[in-house]
């Protein structure tokens, strides 16, 4: 039987639905709470350590970045820790919470398709880590000018938007991820456990898994360099599996004008390079393509989990 209309009638309402929910609940004003907290920390701690740095610096205030002072990271390695939690406790129960409430029949029965709902429910939480993400990126900026008595430059504010947006697609991943085990889980405390835990794998263990595997696939001969090179490609490519890597690539390429690579550069690779001059911005952006192509790509393998699954569940009243 074909369906009739548009499969995303009322999909705005489901995702300013959602969003106003995940913005008036105290879950979400603890959670940003401890997030404004934290950042405000870092971006002080590195205004601080950057109060002598020359005026002349192009980039200054993407210094308060990626500037970190003990004990506190800097805000970039903040964000890539913390975001992934904020993400995971707006979309932990964003499908199984409907069912355990016994709302989902009645949402279903208004004029609004599957595809809304679930499409609107990501939306939802994605705006809302949006309008934090840019309150944090204004927030950051303020406090530079404020302490540092100097406005950004173009060029910082061009890279600042750009490393905002890849930054919302990192989050964007782990509520697709969420939202995923939300549709496969009707549990919302395993489903959370088990987003959880796959962040923690990847935040945590990761990095000691992919030389493990690498030196497995690809051994390092002590007669033959090339060897050498072999395997850190191959542990690199293992190491990108985690969007925390992805995300530690783009930022350190944005953030960073004069980075013009995540991986071994050779010597014909810098004929003609003046060694630290800064890169353009859309030369940085080409660098970066193929990392934010990755988050993309999860994004939309894990909603396409979560799209498939929840089509084929039965909604009873």
């Amino acid at each position: 039987m074909q369906r009739e209309g548009s499969p995303f009638t009322g999909l705005s309402t489901v995702a300013f639905k959602e969003a106003a929910d995940h913005m008036t609940g105290a879950r979400m004003h603890l959670i940003m709470l401890l997030v404004l907290l934290t950042a405000i920390g870092s971006v002080y701690g590195a205004i601080d350590r950057i109060r002598d740095v020359v005026s002349e610096d192009a980039f200054l205030f993407l210094k308060l970045f990626t500037v970190a002072r003990e004990p506190l990271p800097s805000f970039a390695s903040f964000l890539g820790f913390l975001l992934p939690l904020v993400a995971i406790a707006l979309g932990f129960d964003a499908i199984n919470g409907e069912y355990n409430r016994r709302t989902m029949s009645r949402l279903l029965a208004q004029p609004i398709f599957r595809d809304a709902v679930l499409f609107g429910k990501f939306l939802g939480g994605l705006l809302v880590i949006g309008i934090a993400l840019l309150t944090l990126w204004l927030l950051t900026t303020g406090l530079g000018i404020i302490f540092l008595g100097l406005p950004p430059s173009g060029g910082d504010i061009v890279r600042g938007l750009c490393w905002l947006v890849a930054t919302l697609a990192y989050a964007g991943v782990w509520l697709a991820l969420a939202i995923a085990f939300s549709t496969v889980i009707r549990s919302p405390a395993t489903s959370a456990l088990a987003a959880l835990s796959v962040w923690l794998v990847f935040s945590m263990f990761w990095s000691m898994i992919s030389p493990l595997v690498a030196g497995m696939v690809a051994p390092i001969d002590p007669l033959d360099p090339v060897t050498v090179l072999n395997q850190f490609e191959w542990q690199q490519a293992i190491a990108r599996i985690s969007p925390q890597t992805l995300y530690g690539e783009i930022t350190g390429l944005l953030l960073d004008p004069s980075a013009r690579s995540t991986g071994p550069l050779f010597g014909f690779q810098l004929q003609g390079a003046v060694i630290g001059a800064p890169l353009p911005t859309m030369q940085s952006l080409v660098l970066v393509w193929p990392q934010i192509s990755g988050l993309i790509a999860a994004t939309l393998f894990m909603f396409t989990t979560a799209y498939v699954v929840f089509q084929r569940q039965e909604v009873r009243a």
